[in-house]
């Protein structure tokens, strides 16, 4: 299912054993455009504490409860390995969190999710019995981290080939693989009232010292291109006519 990612912001975060807090904001790594990581703000919990959560830790997302459940104790997340608000999150972090809950590195695999193409998939797919394989391949590859924040990348102004064509509103994703299938594009200072959706497929560049998405298309295809209504939900077949009209291959298509 596709779903904005803004409705995510203010879920009730559930562990076996009680809540921990609610979501504020989410990390992706701009190279698989995925979902990483749940910041959450465990309130009077653990106070003035942000504890992040895998996808991975996801048992169920109860969109109509707004609220998401884990597979974890609160005295897990308690535990875990803590980060410092509004500073990056580095890959030792990574590290450290990953070897904490005995999760394989999603960046040490084939797949979105490293052994995986989905977060329920992962456990199924291999033994949890290879970390130290996984960090010696960490030591030997780039320690560059590509996560960024979904609240501080919403607004990022668009710009097709050949001028801008508006502002960053919000993100879909698919919550199943936690794969950003869609930014939403808001054109009100160029076509009032309209908006678009563009995949991360047709996005050549991004400047972010510049705050600016650059996508390879002309501003007369997005102009004509089938509007996004936000009151809808997003069917296949509002999917195809739009990447029709683009001429892109289809995500689903292998």
């Amino acid at each position: 299912m596709l779903k904005a990612v803004d409705e995510l912001k203010g879920f009730t975060i559930g562990a076996t054993d009680g809540e921990i807090g609610k979501i504020i904001d989410l990390y992706f790594d701009d190279e698989k455009w995925t979902v990483r990581y749940l910041v959450v703000d465990t309130g009077g919990w653990l106070t003035g504490r942000q504890v992040l959560i895998s996808p991975l830790s996801v048992t169920k997302v109860e969109w109509h409860a707004n609220r998401i459940n884990l597979g974890l104790t609160k005295g897990q997340v308690e535990n875990s390995p803590a980060i410092e608000a509004d500073k990056p999150v580095s890959r030792q972090h990574e590290m450290d969190y990953f070897t904490y809950y005995n999760y394989p590195h999603y960046w040490a695999g084939p797949y979105i999710w490293g052994p995986a193409s989905l977060p329920g998939q992962v456990f199924a797919t291999r033994p949890m019995d290879n970390q130290a394989r996984e960090i010696a391949e960490m030591k030997q590859s780039s320690e560059d981290v590509h996560l960024r924040s979904i609240r501080e990348v919403t607004g990022y102004y668009i710009e097709a080939k050949d001028g801008d064509i508006g502002h960053v509103e919000k993100f879909i994703i698919d919550d199943e693989s936690w794969t950003i299938r869609y930014i939403v594009v808001d054109t009100r200072n160029w076509l009032p009232g309209k908006k678009v959706l563009v995949a991360p497929e047709w996005i050549s560049s991004v400047s972010w010292s510049d705050s600016r998405v650059y996508v390879d298309l002309s501003r007369d295809a997005v102009e004509n291109c089938p509007q996004y209504d936000p009151y809808q939900p997003i069917e296949r077949d509002y999917e195809d006519r739009m990447y029709r009209h683009y001429q892109r291959p289809h995500h689903w298509v292998p």
